[in-house]
């Protein structure tokens, strides 16, 4: 790996800057499911045409990131980073310039490959620029980031949209975007990536490895099991548990919260102890989601098993990074954009396998079927913790360099 230099300001400064990306992207992926009603009035299409954004968006994210990312894999990671940021700026001003709506699935298309490639290369990026026993920690604040914009970021981008009109949020990204990018350019130090990773070869054959693969599973089990309850909370508060009306948004912003809490707190576990935070994670996700089975016609129960969901879930996202590059060793810079497409792919399953068990017996059986997910995931949380990071050989990296943090302050 060749030399890198400091960052200007430190690494505090990286990790702002990380995380307000992270906080911009996930803010632009939630936003059209706060306007929906508003994008489908304005451009004269159906609620259920609309929602195929929201799908392209996915879909995005869960193929054409792994894509970029795995074709970007033997480029510098500032160089990465700032091009997907250019890119996430202008592909949101486009359905502001241009009133057509197959542009503008398109568009979210790739908006959502976009953010997959700026995760890839943000915690790429931060393995050089923090210690290795810091890590997971610090991808931890860049999973925050995502986590805090389904708390406020959203809400706030679907106020101003409502207010100024839809295209209005869109503009403040593109805007936002533009602004991250600038300082990238200032923050980040080039980033090289080691001689023998820049092949799509070796990509490819560290990502997919057998040991990366266990991992990405657990991760869309872990998910699956989620999206199977929390697709249809909404409806599952109006019918089992009694909450309507305002309330549902105040239990709505609590779960937000929960989810940036939790991202936070698991962040400090991501290092040292991943194995043991996943299967805490499971464990405590499987008890959350009986609670709202068993006890859902109780508010405080029910609310207390919501806020366990997304505790525990996002608590175990930084872990889940972690171990999956880990795992991947020469091959991360592809690894790092697959748990992303893994939960993806879980909370498509998890809204499906929901969907069926509501037509065969109600809305409790989409809770019941969560759990029985995650309980599933606890036994492959524990069957991974065998697993042992990929060993790096002298000709993967021939010289390992010593992190920027050690210069400045530590994550």
């Amino acid at each position: 790996m060749a030399p890198i230099g400091r960052p200007r300001g430190g690494t505090p400064a990286v990790l702002v800057l990380l995380f307000v990306g992270a906080f911009a992207m996930g803010s632009a992926e939630l936003l059209v499911m706060g306007m929906l009603d508003l994008i489908s009035a304005d451009l004269a299409v159906s609620i259920p045409v609309t929602g195929t954004l929201v799908t392209a968006f996915a879909l995005g994210m869960a193929v054409g990131g792994p894509l970029l990312a795995l074709a970007t894999a033997h480029l510098d990671r500032r160089a990465v980073l700032v091009g997907a940021v250019a890119a996430f700026a202008l592909l949101n001003l486009m359905p502001v310039l241009v009133a057509d709506y197959t542009l503008f699935l398109v568009a979210r298309a790739g908006v959502g490959a976009t953010e997959g490639l700026f995760v890839a290369a943000a915690l790429t990026a931060l393995e050089s620029v923090v210690p290795r026993e810091r890590a997971g920690r610090a991808m931890g604040v860049v999973i925050t980031g995502f986590a805090a914009a389904s708390a406020v970021g959203m809400p706030l981008a679907s106020l101003l949209g409502r207010e100024l009109g839809w295209r209005t949020s869109f503009v403040g990204l593109a805007v936002i975007g533009a602004g991250i990018m600038l300082a990238a350019l200032v923050v980040l130090p080039p980033v090289p990536v080691a001689r023998a990773s820049r092949t799509a070869g070796a990509q490819l054959r560290h990502a997919f490895a057998p040991r990366v693969l266990a991992v990405l599973a657990l991760c869309c089990l872990v998910f699956a099991g989620v999206q199977s309850a929390l697709t249809y909370l909404v409806p599952y508060l109006g019918e089992v548990t009694g909450v309507t009306g305002p309330l549902v948004v105040g239990v709505l912003f609590a779960f937000g919260v929960a989810t940036t809490a939790g991202s936070a707190v698991g962040s400090r576990f991501a290092d040292a102890h991943a194995r043991l935070a996943l299967q805490c994670g499971t464990v405590g996700l499987t008890v959350s989601l009986l609670v709202m089975f068993l006890l859902g016609g109780q508010v405080a129960f029910a609310v207390l098993g919501i806020v366990g969901v997304g505790l525990f879930a996002m608590g175990m996202a930084p872990a889940m990074q972690s171990r999956v590059m880990s795992l991947a060793g020469p091959g991360a810079a592809l690894a790092a954009s697959l748990p992303a497409s893994a939960s993806n792919a879980g909370d498509a399953v998890g809204a499906l396998l929901g969907g069926a068990a509501i037509g065969r017996a109600g809305l409790e059986a989409a809770v019941l079927a969560g759990a029985v997910v995650a309980a599933a995931a606890v036994v492959v949380a524990v069957a991974t913790g065998r697993l042992r990071p990929h060993t790096p050989a002298s000709q993967d990296f021939p010289q390992a360099v010593e992190p920027i943090a050690a210069h400045s302050q530590s994550a």
